[in-house]
């Protein structure tokens, strides 16, 4: 285990954490550790670590990586040679004797400079490969992370409900005893009654709802469905710092669809040089061995029965000008529709940036309402709507309203708060960094 301080958690491999002390697992060895945790206490960055071990579309990226960096390997290598032996059932007679056979061995040999150029359209690939990871990484940083915010926000909203409820089944209580005593109608007590029951109904679908996004988070992390998970740690609301245009010039930094867009257009660029060097002819260099009979003659020649060597030499002859054309003229469109993808790339980030902001200072905005303003004044009114009914002076069915304002309004707090979470979350996974501590972003970097 290390101690990490993270700024962009295990930035090399695109995971995105927070801006504070996190654990993570360098080895398999660690997860029974952070798996007794998860069964009493759930940390983000616990389940951060344990998918960066077992979650098995990371196993698949990486793998996927391996495989272009052999492809790489084995794309910019020269052909096989090429062996080549003959038999005659029947020799073929010559002038030093019948031949028995022959071998030929042959190596074919690209324009030089064509298995470099081909090597670099192959390191593209590998590049574009390697930001797949990146990108797999932090989409599920961002999976876990939304799932991670969605179960506190139910967690919390089970205990409210759990309090409110104890509220009512005492406020039903009070409403029978003052029907008894003319105080209250029978309005009052149904209402009361009806107001229980749907705070026990609301319990009842949170957890279930809590159940079920414990086993989205499980199959995350590769565990059980039905593995232990306890509550949620507490998670205190972090604010970027960066403004809605340097968000746009982050994502063009270091989003990884829009550098992979970048690496397709250097890999179409590389392409077009390469149908150049194809176009020219490659060459063949080999060996001719034939083995000699000794000739059934009277009098043989003096070099009678040597056997044959040769020395070939040939190359390819590009002749069919209508078919090279259309190689050049393919990878030209294939630049222009990565130059235009690119371009569609960046402005959908654009656009959903935008939009996840507006969210952003939405949620921040009812936070604030709702934590500052309209639940202490609601809070308030309870108080004061208990004090007037039981001083005769307000009506049981005023109280009960109060009561059920405020505890739509406890709710709306956290939904409002796991809101902010999640979609800063998802900011973050566009600009490819984290938002609340600020980086000098690499000069001359801004591909927009």
């Amino acid at each position: 285990m290390k101690r990490l301080v993270v700024l962009f958690s295990l930035l090399c491999f695109g995971i995105v954490s927070f801006s504070q002390d996190i654990s993570f697992a360098t080895d398999r060895e660690g997860l029974p550790v952070i798996e007794a945790r998860l069964s009493k206490a759930i940390a983000l960055s616990d389940l951060l670590g344990y998918a960066y071990l077992s979650n098995p579309a990371i196993t698949a990226s990486k793998a996927s990586w391996q495989i272009f960096i052999e492809n790489y390997r084995i794309g910019k290598s020269y052909p096989d040679p090429t062996l080549v032996t003959t038999f005659f059932p029947n020799p073929i007679e010559t002038r030093l004797g019948p031949q028995d056979w022959n071998l030929t061995l042959s190596q074919a040999i690209p324009f030089p400079g064509t298995l470099a150029q081909k090597g670099r359209v192959l390191e593209a690939d590998v590049r574009i490969a390697k930001l797949t990871v990146d990108k797999t990484l932090k989409e599920i940083v961002q999976t876990i992370s939304t799932s991670f915010y969605e179960l506190a926000y139910v967690q919390k909203a089970i205990q409210i409900a759990k309090v409110n409820l104890q509220m009512n089944q005492q406020l039903l209580g009070i409403s029978q005893n003052a029907y008894a005593q003319d105080k209250a109608l029978f309005y009052d007590i149904s209402k009361a009654r009806a107001q229980t029951a749907q705070i026990q109904y609301d319990i009842l679908l949170l957890e279930e709802l809590e159940q079920a996004e414990k086993t989205k988070l499980n199959t995350l992390l590769n565990r059980p469905p039905d593995a232990q998970l306890g509550q949620t740690t507490q998670v205190f609301p972090r604010h970027p710092v960066y403004s809605l245009n340097e968000i746009y010039d982050l994502a063009m930094i270091f989003q990884e669809d829009i550098l992979i867009a970048d690496e397709m257009v250097q890999k179409a660029e590389d392409a077009i040089r390469l149908t150049q060097y194809e176009n020219l002819p490659s060459f063949k260099l080999g060996l001719f061995y034939a083995g000699i009979g000794q000739p059934d003659v009277a009098t043989p020649p003096k070099d009678a029965g040597e056997d044959a060597v040769g020395v070939q030499v040939g190359l390819n002859l590009p002749l069919w000008f209508g078919k090279n054309k259309s190689q050049t003229t393919r990878a030209l469109s294939v630049r222009a529709k990565a130059r235009a993808d690119k371009t569609l790339t960046a402005n959908r980030t654009k656009a959903v940036i935008s939009r996840l902001w507006f969210k952003l200072q939405n949620s921040k905005r009812l936070m604030a309402l709702y934590k500052d303003q309209l639940l202490p004044q609601a809070l308030a009114s309870v108080q004061t709507a208990e004090t007037w009914f039981r001083e005769g002076q307000g009506t049981f069915s005023d109280f009960l309203e109060v009561q059920a304002t405020a505890y739509n309004f406890q709710l709306a707090l956290e939904r409002a708060t796991a809101d902010y979470g999640k979609t800063l979350v998802q900011l973050e996974q566009l600009a490819g960094i984290l938002l609340d501590t600020k980086i000098e972003a690499p000069k001359g970097e801004n591909k927009s």
